[in-house]
């Protein structure tokens, strides 16, 4: 009796009321919960994995010339560790892109970004100082031929080596060290996160490197065609022969010299005149066959020579093949 009755203002009968009154507490407490919404398929841009399985061919290719160099005590003579450090630089550059790729798509960080960029750029600056100090080496062995096999001459491809690996280790970690672009969107190159200025510099430092070896290997032909004119005089040769030794040996040199530049000229001269506003497909197109020069280094500095072909077939099948042990090394053999 001492309840205060409940007035129905609403006109409907109780049981409706209650119904409502129920429906609006469970949609109160619906509107409070977290819905979990499906989270989006992780899209993959083709042009990385192309980039990846470049990596991964770059590495496994390399990684052959880097074991048979290091556990073959006879080849450690100055040429043998340029071409050990190329083919170094080529395999920390092939893992560069695997591991850019992994950490691109699950381990996104700014940390991840500039380490990875760190390596990739310190690992191909050395790839081409390497060529860069191949060239040189192969100058020397032509224009002080008598002097090439001495003890200074260890001693100063030591002292390019350290050269040539200090600079670029110093050029890798610019990025890591603050010189990016991460702050300001506005200072990125076409590879984010490297700025404009820091993408101008490796761009200049390769068209100076490119000259060198343009004038050095220019050298070397001259040199590569008065062997080759000498030899035809003391042996009594025809000048057909002495002309196709020398055409041999001067599209060799065109063939190392046109491929380098045609790997890496495209991508130095977009990352002059581009930034970051430029469609990614450009520079996506651009880098690829920059990553293809480290496919081909392999090819023409290591598996060309006649000692790590020995080396390798020693690996391989346990033998030398007559051929190749009786093959003599010509003038063309540049």
């Amino acid at each position: 009796m001492n309840e205060d009755p409940k007035v129905n203002v609403s006109g409907l009968p109780r049981e409706f009321v209650d119904a409502g009154a129920s429906g609006n507490i469970s949609a109160e407490v619906s509107s409070q919960v977290p819905v979990l919404q499906p989270e989006p398929d992780l899209v993959v841009n083709p042009w990385d994995i192309v980039l990846c399985t470049s990596g991964t061919l770059i590495s496994c290719e390399n990684a052959i010339v880097v074991l048979i160099i290091f556990h073959n005590p006879s080849l450690r003579a100055p040429m043998f560790l340029l071409i050990g450090s190329l083919a170094l630089a080529d395999l920390l550059a092939g893992i560069g892109l695997i591991i850019n790729f992994v950490f691109a798509y699950l381990l996104q960080s700014e940390a991840t970004k500039l380490v990875t960029i760190g390596l990739i750029v310190a690992s191909f600056s050395a790839s081409v100082c390497s060529l860069l100090a191949i060239t040189v080496d192969r100058y020397l062995s032509l224009y002080y031929a008598l002097t090439y096999h001495s003890e200074r001459t260890v001693t100063f491809t030591y002292v390019m080596l350290f050269m040539l690996w200090g600079t670029s280790i110093c050029l890798g970690l610019l990025p890591v060290l603050g010189w990016n672009c991460l702050r300001d969107e506005s200072t990125c190159s076409v590879v984010r996160p490297l700025t404009k200025n820091n993408a101008a510099i490796l761009s200049v430092s390769f068209l100076f490197t490119f000259a060198l070896m343009l004038q050095l290997y220019i050298q070397i032909c001259k040199i590569v065609m008065r062997h080759a004119h000498q030899i035809a005089l003391q042996h009594h040769f025809l000048a057909t022969s002495h002309y196709v030794t020398t055409r041999k040996g001067v599209s060799t040199l065109a063939i190392i010299l046109g491929t380098f530049a045609a790997c890496w000229m495209p991508f130095t001269l977009y990352s002059l005149i581009a930034d970051y506003t430029y469609p990614s497909i450009y520079t996506y197109a651009t880098l690829l066959p920059a990553t293809y020069n480290s496919i081909i280094n392999p090819v023409i500095y290591a598996f060309r020579n006649q000692e790590i072909q020995k080396a390798l077939c020693l690996v391989c099948c346990g033998c030398v093949p007559p051929g190749l042990s009786q093959r003599a090394r010509s003038p063309s053999d540049v």
